[in-house]
């Protein structure tokens, strides 16, 4: 008999298997795929953003999906904790933009590897392509776990870290969910998080912006009734032949989903503000200076640097600016229209990709049914669950894969802990 069993060979399961190893338990890993750490390998674009050095306040702001639940995995594991934890494994870190941290060689597989060669260290039992069909229950508390060849393995402790439905070729379909519901557990509604945003303007459809990349700017979700910003997120984007992604629009794609949900309108507008550094009076002024500066040139060629090339031809026609006029020909109540378009560049978007496109699920087993200090279930003793599977949702850049390590830690050792008691 095992003391406690991880299912799940992600971020999460792999740091609750070293963290209740390193704890004195006898522990089984299963995982239903052939190799471990696969999210991890292609985490931060193969590089593997291990963390965010930001402070507890900023690391919590950047946990839109219940991010107040992590001040007590915080306490017992956070940011600097998993810094120096690699550290001790030998993996060298180096902070980026933003406090994002990569291993100074910047492969990722080397941070997988060396996870792995920890746990194996600590005596950790390791099975893949084992799948788990069922978990049991008996007065109370978790009993066994039944694989999909039927055997069932006792345990003084489980923990679930089965992922969410993400990126599903590396092993997250949503195994976990249906343990969960077993147990007791309120699954609250998947959603996709993290995810390009699908847009229907005609000039996403005709493809004329598809690869045009915008940096530093600023976009926002408009709330369909207050018709004013409800979430602003800067910093760089990209068009695609569908709508937008980059890092800013994956930022904003589940307040999309949510401002369509909770209006039940069919679409959400956007604005991007296309120089958040100056007033719209500002961006006025600069192109009345360059305008009025070259009187007999077309607006469209005096203005080319100002923004990208392919920007400027929707920019004009959402303004009413004639290209092909000059700049005597051009009025000031014009030049003001396009001033407020380069400030508010309107998007309409109907959705977002798939939640199998998505780089994280939103929704899981809820958290108020989770002890934060040991990540156990409130509702049967020694049942655990740690990352993705949970309703704990980070943006990209260090923040999800914080949530994931710290919560998968804080199971791990409690986890050990619980099994010790049971024994």
């Amino acid at each position: 008999m095992h003391d406690v069993i991880v299912i799940g060979g992600g971020p999460a399961g792999l740091m609750a298997s070293a963290a209740a190893a390193e704890h004195g338990a006898r522990v089984l890993l299963l995982d239903k795929g052939n190799k471990l750490g696969r999210k991890l390998a292609i985490s931060g674009g193969g590089r593997c953003n291990v963390t965010n050095r930001v402070d507890a306040e900023e690391l919590i702001r950047h946990i839109p999906g219940n991010g107040r639940f992590m001040y007590s995995p915080f306490a017992v594991f956070n940011n600097e904790n998993i810094i120096a934890f690699f550290e001790s494994l030998g993996i060298e870190l180096k902070e980026e933009d933003n406090g994002r941290m990569f291993p100074v060689n910047d492969k990722a597989i080397d941070v997988v590897r060396a996870l792995l060669d920890h746990i194996r260290r600590h005596k950790v039992e390791i099975r893949t392509k084992t799948e788990v069909r069922d978990l049991h229950f008996e007065d109370g508390r978790v009993r066994s776990v039944e694989t999909a060849d039927g055997k069932l393995l006792e345990a003084g402790a489980v923990i679930v870290a089965a992922g969410g439905m993400s990126v599903p070729h590396t092993g997250s379909t949503g195994d976990g969910y249906p343990w969960a519901r077993k147990a007791g557990h309120t699954i609250t509604e998947l959603y996709p998080t993290e995810v390009p945003i699908t847009l229907t303007d005609s000039f996403i459809r005709s493809k004329e912006l598809q690869g045009l990349s915008l940096r530093d700017v600023a976009l926002s979700v408009i709330d369909p009734k207050k018709k004013k910003p409800m979430k602003t997120h800067r910093g760089d984007m990209i068009f695609t032949h569908f709508g937008i992604s980059g890092p800013i629009g994956l930022r904003c794609s589940q307040y999309v989903i949510k401002m369509k949900k909770k209006h039940d309108v069919r679409s959400v507008a956007l604005w991007i503000d296309l120089f958040p550094e100056e007033s719209a009076e500002d961006v006025l002024q600069r192109l009345q200076t360059i305008v009025r500066g070259a009187p007999k040139k077309a607006v469209k060629n005096a203005l080319q640097g100002v923004l990208p090339e392919r920007l400027l031809p929707p920019a004009m026609l959402l303004a009413g600016a004639e290209p092909s006029a000059t700049g005597s020909e051009t009025s000031q109540e014009t030049l003001r229209e396009l001033a407020a378009v380069m400030k508010r560049f309107p998007l309409t978007a109907d959705g977002t990709l798939s939640i199998e496109k998505a780089f994280v699920t939103g929704g899981g087993v809820s958290v108020k049914e989770v002890y934060p200090k040991r990540m156990e279930s409130k509702l049967q003793q020694g049942l655990f669950f740690c990352g993705e599977v949970m309703d704990l949702h980070g943006y990209t850049g260090g923040y999800n894969i914080t949530v994931a390590f710290s919560t998968g830690y804080t199971a791990g050792s409690a986890a050990a802990e619980t099994a010790a008691a049971s024994m």
